[in-house]
């Protein structure tokens, strides 16, 4: 298994201007490499840490040993507020969204995120939920097969590999990783097989997305995060592709911009909601890209609440 590496780990404890004394939120725990750093900087302060993941919270566990002053709570980051507000806590001082999956989850062969490993295909980030890839792949029609993979991997060649799914399923149930990838090599021209990069890449993300609804989760765990940070915190989202990567700028642009018809003689005597604190996205420098294959495609926002 690779050891994990947290993408843009300097640019974030930067970007965040750390403070002792004050509360930080890791929505996204994973190995505890970002929290392991943030604590590092707050002996004085306090850390919540959210992962609904066991394997990832016993690594995070393993990391973050040195350090008391810290909560893991076992929950999607979609119940984050209410967790919070349970614990007593209504403001926080920083908050971190690393998306993505953690490199540990494509490494294990079991849990079925991968297309390099023959194994079920399962793709549930927690493994209490009830939704499969499997269910996908085999339950739904062509069409809302094709609708997941073109809106959610941006695969141009939806329709025929959906059209093959149930082509195949209707012969015998496509339950693994390797049955799938098949099926989808079997969907494509010989144009895009011979190009660089793997060909179940798209599909795999489309389902992973689908399965653990991460885009709608991430939409209502961001707006809410928006309202749980106290003034002068600060929230940085890391993304890694192009669609979490616009539902962040969406959502902070509406936060940081003061919307006054064209033409109507308002004089603006506020602030609005959120302040940028980088108007492009930060990504990866030369370095890090040498050492960290996941950092390529990392993009980072940030704000501050006024």
């Amino acid at each position: 298994m690779e050891k994990h590496i947290p993408v843009l780990l300097n640019e974030v404890i930067e970007n965040l201007n750390i403070r002792d004394g004050l509360t930080y939120v890791d929505m996204t725990l994973g190995g505890g490499g970002h929290s392991k750093e943030i604590l590092k900087r707050i002996p004085n302060g306090y850390l919540y840490g959210f992962d609904q993941d066991d394997f990832a919270i016993s690594k995070a566990k393993e990391k973050l040993a040195d350090f008391s002053n810290y909560t893991i709570i076992k929950d999607n980051f979609v119940n984050a507020k209410i967790r919070l507000q349970e614990l007593g806590i209504d403001k926080v001082d920083g908050i971190l969204f690393d998306l993505g999956v953690s490199s540990f989850h494509f490494d294990i062969p079991e849990r079925g995120f991968s297309y390099k490993y023959d194994n079920f295909l399962d793709m549930r980030m927690n493994q209490d939920g009830d939704l499969t890839a499997r269910d996908i792949i085999n339950d739904y029609t062509s069409e809302e097969i094709a609708n997941i993979l073109f809106k959610y991997g941006e695969e141009r060649y939806s329709r025929s590999i959906a059209k093959n799914i149930v082509k195949f399923r209707n012969e015998t149930p496509i339950n693994t990783t390797f049955e799938l990838v098949d099926v989808i090599k079997k969907s494509l021209p010989n144009k895009v097989l011979n190009k660089k990069g793997h060909p179940a890449k798209k599909t795999f993300q489309a389902l992973r997305i689908a399965v653990n609804d991460e885009l709608g989760v991430f939409k209502k765990a961001l707006e809410d995060a928006i309202e749980l940070l106290a003034p002068k915190g600060r929230l940085a989202v890391i993304t890694f592709h192009s669609l979490e990567d616009r539902i962040c700028k969406q959502i902070f642009r509406a936060h940081s911009t003061i919307d006054i018809p064209k033409g109507v003689p308002i004089i603006v005597d506020y602030d609005p909601e959120l302040r940028l604190i980088n108007r492009k996205v930060i990504i990866a420098n030369e370095e890090e890209l040498a050492v960290n294959n996941r950092a390529h495609s990392a993009k980072l926002r940030v704000v501050e609440k006024n």
